[in-house]
């Protein structure tokens, strides 16, 4: 499975794509915006490729790789808590390598998630939560037309102490 963006391709993970997930979910770097506590092993990554071989309406998620031009793995682009009776689900993405960033693949991958969602899917809505310091994610998606629909006050407890964190929602109609 794969999907065309204007500059991306969204497609599914491989078992190929392990070493790269191991080496991305691990980064402590990156904990702190995925909420993730513990490092993550081959293992359970190997797993959860296979497990990306059901569908959405099973799994109630779905991961995507995001592969710049060159078909080079540059991020991942998450669909989780899929809601198919209200029709909804959330979306998260991580643009990994810095140098990657900033050249539109963020912004295309979520453009073309949101199309997929709309016409695939038949979602309603898409929604996000974003550390209120993010700035570089909350004008990510503000820029894809999503808008803030709450703050949940001193929700993360971040180096500098706790921060709110922002729901953002996009209405697909």
């Amino acid at each position: 499975m794969h999907i065309e963006g204007r500059i991306v391709r969204l497609r599914a993970v491989e078992p190929d794509d392990v070493e790269t997930m191991y080496a991305w979910e691990n980064d402590p770097r990156v904990w702190r915006v995925s909420g993730t506590l513990a490092p993550f092993s081959r293992h359970m990554l190997s797993r959860f490729v296979e497990e990306q071989q059901f569908d959405i309406y099973q799994t109630r998620q779905l991961r995507l790789m995001i592969e710049n031009p060159e078909g080079v793995p540059v991020g991942t682009l998450d669909l989780f808590e899929f809601d198919p009776r209200n029709r909804r689900a959330g979306v998260g993405i991580l643009i990994y390598d810095q140098t990657q960033r900033r050249h539109g693949y963020a912004s295309d991958a979520i453009a073309t998630v949101a199309d997929y969602a709309r016409k695939v899917l038949a979602l309603h809505q898409l929604w996000c939560n974003v550390g209120a310091g993010n700035e570089a994610s909350i004008g990510l998606f503000r820029n894809a037309g999503f808008t803030q629909a709450g703050v949940k006050r001193e929700w993360n407890l971040t180096p500098e102490g706790f921060e709110d964190e922002l729901t953002l929602q996009l209405i697909l109609n």
